[in-house]
């Protein structure tokens, strides 16, 4: 296959680069992709060719790539220290240039269809300890306002998302049963848990605010809190508190299932509560309570 003439290589060469300038007009003109997606894309290719020149000496004619040829360009891009989401990356995008090859019948089979592309390292989320919580809501109960403290309360207590949480109404609220109406990703609907103290936290909050808006976190004017406006105030409150790098309110909804899982909540159950599709993305919680106990085990076992 890579047996070509000298006097073809140019070509070859200039061949497939002009594909991949149809490509990239593609994806701008056609696909709508923006300027720097299609710059990343036009990286990953040109690293596809550099990766036959290195090893090969030649780039072949697009027409003669072969599934076997496409694979060992992971390894290749592995050695030279990318990440997992890099590598990642540029797989996808000669994925979708061979996908887009054989949509206007340039080559004949799709060679890349076969190619795995490499799984995203999963980062562990971050949560708060238990002290740092109780710390948390000490600090926010004497320095923030209601509405904060509610937020706080929300977050934690009931494992809400921030956009659920801004989204609630009024009337989603049930104090008689103890729960909340919660509506989630896809327009979901479900019903969550609420403690006691996070029901005292909304009553001191409607009784302190000035306005009489139907959402729970409002305005001065009445109108539904600013999301970044929310993020900026937990991020604030968490900060003051813990070191952990990634602060935000998705770090109350990481800590409040971790809490559960850690205290014996069944997996479904909490599943159920975050509004989960999957129990798989639930799992992920787990993973961090059997790290934890394998830094405990190091730290106490005295052969660790």
């Amino acid at each position: 296959m890579y047996e070509l003439l000298v006097v073809l290589i140019f070509y070859y060469k200039m061949n497939i680069r002009n594909y991949i300038e149809n490509f990239n007009n593609y994806l701008k003109n056609q696909r709508n992709f923006s300027a720097r997606t299609v710059i990343t894309y036009e990286r990953a290719l040109n690293d596809f060719l550099q990766y036959f020149e290195e090893t090969y000496g030649v780039i072949p004619d697009i027409s003669e790539i072969k599934t076997e040829d496409i694979k060992p360009f992971l390894g290749w891009l592995h050695d030279r220290n990318l990440s997992k989401s890099s590598i990642k990356l540029k797989v996808s995008a000669i994925k979708s240039f061979f996908k887009y090859l054989r949509k206007y019948n340039i080559i004949d089979i799709n060679p890349a269809k076969a190619v795995a592309t490499p799984k995203k390292e999963k980062k562990l989320p971050s949560y708060l300890t238990k002290a740092e919580t109780e710390l948390l809501f000490s600090e926010a109960i004497s320095q923030s306002s209601s509405q904060v403290v509610c937020l706080i309360e929300l977050l934690y207590g009931c494992g809400l998302r921030i956009s659920e949480a801004l989204n609630l109404k009024l009337n989603d609220i049930d104090y008689y049963n103890k729960q909340v109406k919660v509506l989630g990703k896809g327009n979901r609907e479900r019903i969550v848990p609420i403690g006691s103290k996070a029901i005292e936290a909304i009553k001191n909050h409607l009784k302190m605010r000035e306005t009489s808006s139907n959402y729970l976190f409002c305005s001065k004017t009445g109108s539904k809190l600013n999301p970044a406006v929310a993020y900026r105030q937990i991020k604030r409150e968490i900060t003051k508190v813990s070191g952990t790098k990634r602060k935000s309110p998705h770090t109350l909804r990481h800590t409040f299932a971790t809490h559960m899982l850690d205290n014996g909540a069944d997996l479904k159950a909490v599943s159920e509560m975050l509004g989960h599709k999957s129990l798989s993305t639930t799992q992920i919680y787990t993973h961090l309570s059997v790290e934890r106990l394998k830094q405990a085990y190091k730290q106490a076992h005295p052969k660790a």
